[in-house]
């Protein structure tokens, strides 16, 4: 079988505990490969880091994921949400350093032992404990953004007196809100308690089937909405200078007005590997 190790960039801690996966699954029957910028980090350590013989890491783009059994991801959310753009259906299992992080409930002391049991239980049965969480889609005219895991924003290019843009915010068809804001934001559950949280939106248990619409600063601000995760969202941008369309604050699509980006759940999920992670004692983080 094949296991994917995606590391905190820059982080020493993460490119330690990646070696110590590496010295503890890669054998005759688990092959062990990281994402290039993982690969480099260890490449560039001239140290005989493996086992006291000198090894080169194994590198590919993390979009070639999808061809491992298992991904392990090391870090904070946002590596999670690196290696989740390319996993694919593939389970991932997230190691959290410290820092708050809800799609990681493996703590780096129990990380090694958690993903040798996962890589057994793999083998034995065929398959990873695993739960899935929902994904957002953005489309425009003639574009479409990759999935987002957390949520999907829609912009002004800037914020704040003499930014945003006047919006049009419709849930099935039917008018929510419209006038002038810094952007609207649509979450996950997953989502809600990240940038959503920011704005004021509210936390929902990732056991609900929801999406969350959530007004940036507008004008006349409606409150924040919870809607069937079904729905789909379009969000017609008026007025205003060129906005933007951001998926999981990593990838983005310019829009000029007048144009409509509609929002719904994505088809492809994604796989969480691992112990589930009590959310109301993750919350604490958030103190």
């Amino acid at each position: 079988m094949k296991v994917g190790i995606v590391a905190q960039r820059s982080n020493r801690r993460a490119t330690a505990l990646a070696t110590r996966l590496f010295e503890r699954l890669h054998d005759g029957e688990t092959t062990v490969v990281f994402d290039e910028t993982t690969a480099a980090a260890l490449s560039a350590d001239e140290s005989r880091w493996l086992d006291g013989q000198t090894a080169t890491p194994t590198g590919r783009g993390v979009d070639q994921m999808d061809g491992c059994d298992l991904v392990v991801s090391i870090g904070g959310d946002g590596t999670f949400l690196f290696a989740a753009r390319g996993a694919g259906s593939t389970p991932i299992l997230g190691v959290n350093l410290g820092e708050v992080g809800f799609l990681n409930a493996v703590a780096p002391d129990e990380a090694v032992e958690t993903v040798v049991e996962e890589v057994r239980r793999i083998r034995e049965t065929g398959s990873a404990r695993t739960r899935t969480v929902p994904r957002l889609r953005a489309t425009g005219d003639d574009w479409t953004l990759p999935p987002a895991l957390n949520e999907i924003v829609i912009q002004g290019s800037q914020r704040g007196h003499g930014g945003g843009a006047g919006f049009e915010v419709r849930v099935d068809g039917s008018l929510y809100t419209s006038g002038h804001a810094d952007g609207v934001l649509v979450a996950t559950p997953t989502g809600s308690t990240a940038y959503n949280l920011s704005e004021d939106g509210p936390l929902v248990h990732p056991g609900v089937d929801g999406l969350v619409v959530t007004e940036m600063a507008g004008e006349e601000a409606m409150p924040p909405l919870v809607v069937d995760d079904s729905s789909e969202i379009t969000v017609r941008i008026e007025s205003g200078a060129e906005s933007v369309v951001v998926s999981d604050g990593r990838v983005r699509e310019a829009v000029a007005p007048p144009s409509q980006v509609t929002v719904a759940r994505a088809s492809e999920s994604v796989k969480i590997a691992g112990p589930q992670r009590d959310f109301f004692a993750a919350l604490g983080k958030l103190a």
